[in-house]
């Protein structure tokens, strides 16, 4: 398996993998017109064709074998540029009365757009048929070692908005009390409608006055900063990464929105450099994937595990396969990650 940039030739799987994605996955809608859009933009991104702020970088994971997608991730290098980007912003408004000798705290929910020209990771997906050797390890920390390579093309702050709790039916409890009283449409259509780009909606239908939860009936309120059953593993990936939630959801099901600085990071903070020398075949491999190795080129970008780390000096000694797969030879550089 190797990750590495969506070509234009990949416009077929990825409407494949857009099919798969199921309810409330919002930045992979089953739209062939937005898919191809998003191709052109990635590859304008990944060629230095757009602006550092304005570029969309995203990446498919590729079985060498079969030749099929296995799954695809993305980084949006600053949100909210193109068009407005929205939380609620969990808080709280404190009520007394000296004469009553009474203190309330009560939860509130407040529109917001607090992370606007900050980077997202997002998009990640990963088959069924995928979900093992670690794939999705894989498809989360490679994105880590890019933003480590190309540290400058990216702000101080990351988020990931996390799919929020839906019913066995596919019924968001959150949408259902709150958000379909503001738009006269199905939680499947906002939800693709924002998928699409078209996000000017919730700023226009949306209240502008603070929402307190104890209006919301029990359902909706037990949603509030819940994962969908499927995004709990992603979840404790980031969370492992040092990304926690600071009171953000998603304005449509409830999803946690987590986030951290970037140089806070742990796979950016022990990721290293190290010269490559292809040996023989019959090097030892580790019965456990331990390595993560990436590429340094932004265009041809490629990364996959290995099965060593580097020696003393700070070379990394890999096979023929192994090289051929990073499209990598003797003397060039590689950034590596333990995991």
């Amino acid at each position: 398996m190797r990750l590495r940039p969506i070509s234009h030739s990949d416009i077929d799987e990825l409407q494949a993998l857009a099919q798969e994605t199921g309810v409330g996955f919002t930045s992979l809608p089953d739209s062939r017109e937005f898919l191809v859009a998003k191709i052109d933009k990635a590859v304008a991104a990944f060629e230095g064709r757009v602006p550092a702020e304005e570029r969309l970088y995203f990446f498919v994971l590729e079985d060498e074998e079969s030749g099929e997608l296995a799954g695809c991730c993305a980084i949006e290098a600053e949100v909210g540029r193109e068009t407005p980007f929205y939380h609620y912003r969990v808080g709280k408004l404190a009520h007394s009365s000296v004469q009553l000798d009474l203190h309330r705290t009560i939860d509130t929910l407040f529109l917001s757009s607090d992370h606007t020209g900050d980077a997202e990771v997002a998009s990640l997906f990963l088959r069924p048929a995928y979900r093992r050797d670690r794939n999705g390890t894989l498809l989360s920390k490679a994105r880590w070692l890019f933003m480590a390579e190309f540290r400058d093309c990216f702000p101080a702050k990351v988020l990931a908005e996390m799919r929020g709790s839906f019913t066995p039916e596919g019924v968001s409890p959150f949408w259902e009390c709150l958000g379909s009283h503001f738009f006269p449409m199905e939680f499947k259509q906002a939800d693709q409608l924002t998928g699409l780009g078209q996000k000017s909606f919730i700023g226009e239908l949306m209240p502008k006055y603070p929402i307190y939860t104890p209006f919301l009936p029990q359902a909706a309120r037990e949603c509030i900063g819940q994962v969908h059953e499927h995004t709990r593993p992603a979840l404790e990936m980031l969370k492992k990464e040092g990304l926690r939630w600071e009171g953000y959801i998603d304005i449509f099901d409830g999803g946690p929105t987590v986030e951290a600085y970037i140089d806070d990071v742990r796979a950016i903070r022990h990721s290293q450099s190290a010269k490559v020398e292809v040996g023989d075949t019959h090097l030892p491999h580790a019965e456990r994937h331990g390595w993560l190795a990436a590429t340094t080129g932004m265009a041809d970008f490629r990364c996959s595990w290995i099965g060593r780390g580097p020696d003393a000096e700070g070379v990394i000694t890999l096979t023929p396969t192994e090289a051929e797969r990073l499209s990598v030879s003797s003397g060039d550089t590689l950034r590596l990650l333990e995991t």
